[in-house]
C-alpha cells in the first residue's frame, strides 16, 4: 500500500509540473496609450479589432494574455477568436476558435491587471501568422497597447462574424490589449529580448515581419521561442518613451513563461540623450549587472548585444561615442554574458566604424530590412551555439 501511495504522489507531482509547462511563442511589451495612438476615425468601444502576429514556436495547446496593465479604467472584452491569418485582414474560417476566460467568452480586466485565456487546443504551426480578433465593450480612455506593431490592425464597427467579411472602418499600426501567446511545450528554449526601437523594428517593412527577432526565429527553424520586448524610444535608466527598462524588466522580461535565457540589447537612447555620457555609461553597466543578477537567480542564460553605431545622427558627439565604446567594451570583455551578439560589428561601416554602413541603414540610427536580416542571422548563429 505504501508503494502505491508513493507512486501516486510521484504521478501527481509529474502532472503538476507538466501542467505548468507554458512557454512563450510571441510577446509585445505593454504601453500606456495617448490620444495620438488611439483610433482616429472610429473607437475601440463596441467595435472589433483584428490583429496579426508572427509566432516563433508551434504547439497543440495555447493560451493568450490580454493586458490592461497601463490603463486606469477597466476594459470589457465581449469575445476573442483566433484563426490562421491569410493575406491582410483575411483569415481561414475553418481554423476559427473562440477563447474563453474561466469558461466564458467575455471578461472584464481591471486597470493595472492582465489575464490569460483558458488553455485551448489549437494547431499552432511554428513561425505562422495568427489572427486575433477582439470584440470590445466599454474601453478606457487610454488603452494598453503596443504602439510599434509594424503590422496592420483592422477595426470593424460592431461585432464581427468570423464566417462573414470583416468590413474595415479604420486600419492602423498598433496592437491593442494583446500581450503574449504561450504554448504548452516542455523541451524548447525561449529567449526574451529587451530592447528599444531597433528591436521593435523601426525601419522594417510593414506587414513583412522582418524585425531582427523575426529573422532570428526563422533562422532557428521555429525551434526556439523568440520574444520581442522592444519599445520604440525606450531607455534603460530614465526618460525616453514608455516605462524605462529598470522599471519594466521584471514584468516584461522576467515575467515571461518558460524562459531559458534573456538578451539585453538596449542603451543607445540613454547614451544619445545624456549630458554626462561617461557617467551614463557606468550607470548602464550597473543596470545590466542588476538584470544579469536577476536572470542568474532564476537559472537563465544571459546574452549581451552591443550598441550599434550612432555616427551621422543627432546622438553623435565624441563624448557620446566614447560612452558607447565603453559600454560595448564591457559587454565584449566583462565575462558576464554566456555569449555576446556583436550587433555593432554586424552593422558598422568598415571604412568608418562609428556609423552604420550605407547598404544597411534606414535613417543612420536604425537599420533597413537588409540590416535587420544580417542582425537576425548573426543572433541565430550565436544563440544556436549557446542555447
Amino acid at each position: 500500500m505504501k508503494k502505491i501511495l508513493t507512486l501516486l504522489c510521484c504521478l501527481m507531482t509529474v502532472f503538476t509540473v507538466s501542467a505548468d509547462n507554458w512557454t512563450g511563442t510571441w510577446a509585445a511589451a505593454p504601453e500606456w496609450t495617448g490620444a495620438g495612438d488611439m483610433p482616429k476615425k472610429t473607437t475601440l468601444t463596441g467595435n472589433s479589432v483584428r490583429q496579426i502576429v508572427h509566432v516563433s514556436l508551434g504547439g497543440q495547446e495555447i493560451r493568450v494574455q490580454l493586458s490592461n496593465e497601463l490603463s486606469n479604467e477597466p476594459v470589457e472584452i465581449q469575445s476573442v477568436y483566433i484563426a490562421d491569418a491569410l493575406d491582410g485582414k483575411n483569415i481561414n474560417p475553418k481554423t476559427v476558435e473562440y477563447l474563453k476566460f474561466d469558461g466564458k467568452k467575455n471578461v472584464t480586466i481591471e486597470g493595472g491587471k492582465a489575464v490569460f485565456s483558458d488553455p485551448l487546443e489549437y494547431d499552432l504551426k511554428p513561425l505562422q501568422l495568427l489572427s486575433i480578433t477582439v470584440y470590445y465593450g466599454a474601453t478606457p480612455k487610454n488603452a494598453t497597447s503596443h504602439r510599434g506593431s509594424r503590422t496592420t490592425s483592422y477595426i470593424m464597427e460592431g461585432k464581427s462574424n468570423p464566417k462573414k467579411e470583416f468590413v474595415v472602418a479604420e486600419q492602423l499600426e498598433h496592437w491593442y490589449s494583446i500581450a503574449a501567446i504561450d504554448v504548452k511545450v516542455s523541451d524548447k528554449p525561449c529567449i526574451a529580448a529587451l530592447g528599444n526601437s531597433i528591436t521593435d523594428g523601426r525601419g522594417t517593412t510593414t506587414d513583412k515581419q522582418n524585425r531582427w527577432t523575426d529573422v532570428c526565429a526563422e533562422a532557428l527553424g521555429g525551434e526556439v521561442g523568440i520574444l520581442n520586448l522592444g519599445i520604440g524610444g525606450n531607455c534603460v535608466l530614465a526618460g525616453g518613451l514608455s516605462e524605462p527598462a529598470v522599471k519594466r524588466f521584471d514584468r516584461d522580461i522576467m515575467g515571461q513563461r518558460g524562459l531559458t535565457g534573456i538578451l539585453i540589447f538596449e542603451g543607445v537612447n540613454d547614451i544619445g540623450g545624456s549630458k554626462a555620457s561617461e557617467q551614463t555609461a557606468q550607470q548602464l553597466i550597473k543596470a545590466y549587472e542588476s538584470f544579469i543578477e536577476k536572470a542568474r537567480a532564476k537559472g537563465l542564460k544571459v546574452y549581451g548585444g552591443t550598441i550599434t553605431p550612432i555616427g551621422n545622427t543627432d546622438y553623435w558627439s565624441y563624448f557620446h561615442e566614447a560612452a558607447r565604446q565603453t559600454v560595448n567594451e564591457w559587454i565584449r570583455t566583462s565575462g558576464k554574458f554566456d555569449a555576446v551578439i556583436d550587433f555593432d560589428k554586424v552593422l558598422r561601416d568598415p571604412a568608418n566604424p562609428t556609423k552604420i554602413r550605407d547598404d544597411y541603414q534606414f535613417d543612420r540610427l536604425h537599420p533597413n530590412a537588409a540590416g535587420y536580416k544580417a542582425m537576425g542571422e548573426e543572433a541565430a548563429k550565436v544563440l544556436k551555439s549557446h542555447l
